[in-house]
């Protein structure tokens, strides 16, 4: 499925689960309601470092996308290299780690340049949280070069990707490094958002349904808002105007944290 045609439909998901959809008959073609939508959680895979400390962590969120949301997904992730032929048919892209690793080749440069450029959306997130060292130099090494002209910045509090489904004040995951997010503008959208606080970690839970790492110093309550920003960013990556338009409207604005 092209992905304006998966945006379509799973915009119009999310407006009839929330009751606002448009109620005529003609509202969406027929082709397109019996098409089943489908989430694909993408994460790349790269050279030297660990780009899967949490193997087991995107099951759980996929879990409670599902359950909270009219959102249909894999359960699995599906791992891709960023040069890989099939990369641009998964808009959203997930880029984890600990350690320091392996440049970007050009050809893996200009590709992610491409892919941020043109619509899709990439959430990193620093499973050691020791600003400067590891995965974070790394990261802002590569991201660097894929926009030379631009900065990681810290995302306002009101950042749409924050409201998207959830209203939160809080960003979670296994500690907290910073309490905000950062992320690259990129015209009027944020295609890149970065994560210092394992949000994996919180999520991952063992083969037999224990989590498998604490949340400190906030427990489960921490752990919750990790679920819930995955949910959000998730829902800001993959539709359009939910994340711009339909963020102001009463039904969204009253879905506050529990």
């Amino acid at each position: 499925m092209h992905r304006r045609d998966f945006l379509r439909l799973l915009s119009f998901a999310l407006l009839a689960a929330s009751g606002l959809a448009p109620r005529r008959a003609g509202a969406a073609h027929p082709r397109e309601r019996s098409r089943p939508l489908q989430f694909v959680f993408a994460q790349i895979r790269y050279r030297g470092g660990d780009w899967n400390p949490h193997p087991l962590a995107v099951t759980p969120l996929m879990e409670e996308l599902m359950a909270r949301t009219s959102v249909e997904a894999h359960a699995s992730r599906h791992e891709v290299g960023i040069t890989d032929r099939d990369l641009f048919s998964y808009p959203f892209l997930y880029v984890t780690g600990k350690y320091d690793f392996d440049p970007f080749t050009q050809e893996e440069i200009e590709t992610l340049r491409r892919f941020l450029t043109y619509g899709g959306f990439l959430l990193a997130d620093d499973a050691l949280g020791q600003p400067g060292y590891g995965f974070d130099r790394s990261l802002r090494r590569e991201f660097k070069k894929i926009f030379p002209d631009k900065e990681l910045s810290r995302l306002p509090s009101g950042h749409a990707a924050l409201r998207s489904y959830y209203l939160l004040r809080s960003v979670g995951g296994t500690r907290i490094v910073h309490p905000y997010l950062e992320g690259i503008q990129v015209g009027g959208a944020t295609p890149v958002i970065y994560c210092h606080n394992d949000l994996g970690g919180a999520w991952e839970r063992d083969p037999l349904g224990n989590w498998t790492n604490a949340c400190t110093p906030g427990g489960e309550q921490q752990r919750r808002d990790a679920f819930h920003l995955g949910v959000n960013l998730i829902l800001y990556a993959m539709t359009e105007n939910y994340k711009e338009d339909l963020i102001h409207v009463p039904f969204i604005r009253k879905r506050l944290t529990r």
